[in-house]
């Protein structure tokens, strides 16, 4: 049996929120170790992390680091990595997409914001088409990112795509597929209800209060 499951991570939803959802999704509790950035800025804990960075994630006596391999390994763990290896091949391809955008978002945010926002935006519609690209090739977009099962990459996709609504609320108008997934992904029962949570809702988006 897995778990106990522990999440090591700042006050934010980040790049620990997408793990959060998939626990949620999953029926499954866990602990929240919070960090605050004056316990990070002692030192003792980033020294002590494999790659000097949260989250970090503990699975049992299993320890991981990095965030997406921590998703993986839930999905290897739930079953949320598709029904065979195209499905799989085909979700790491689409997650690693979800990952090119997410650094260029966490480039706007903390480096570009206040004289790149608007670029930024501009610019939005030509990363968000491949993903509504991959919906059109998947049951007509109906379902999921790929296959007919929810999987790691939707969890991580969702979320990115929650972060750039808020960002830029009409960026999805555009895409039909895009926005009708979304929305049928939120309101799957388990993780409903965890979007509408306080733990949810009161946690910083990036800890830059910018949206």
């Amino acid at each position: 049996m897995p778990g106990p499951f522990t999440i090591t991570y700042f006050p934010l939803r980040g790049r620990a929120e997408a793990i959060r959802m998939l626990l949620s999704d999953q029926g499954q509790q866990w602990k929240e170790d919070v960090v605050t950035q004056e316990l990070w800025q002692k030192g003792e804990l980033k020294k002590s992390c494999l790659f000097g960075q949260l989250p970090k994630f503990q699975d049992g006596d299993l320890t991981l680091y990095q965030s997406n391999a921590i998703l993986r390994h839930l999905a290897r763990t739930f079953g949320l990595y598709g029904k065979d290896l195209k499905e799989a091949t085909l979700l790491d391809m689409a997650n690693d997409g979800v990952e090119d955008l997410r650094r260029k978002y966490i480039h706007l945010i903390f480096q570009k914001y206040d004289d790149g926002k608007a670029a930024y935006v501009e610019a939005l519609p030509t990363e968000l088409r491949s993903f509504e690209t991959l919906l059109s090739q998947n049951h007509g977009g109906q379902t999921f990112i790929v296959g007919d099962q929810i999987s790691f990459a939707d969890y991580s996709l969702v979320e990115l795509l929650h972060a750039h609504l808020l960002l830029a609320p009409g960026c999805l108008n555009a895409f039909p597929l895009l926005s009708a997934y979304v929305e049928r992904v939120s309101a799957r029962t388990r993780l409903c209800a965890f979007l509408d949570s306080p733990a949810h809702r009161n946690r910083s988006i990036n800890g830059r209060d910018k949206q």
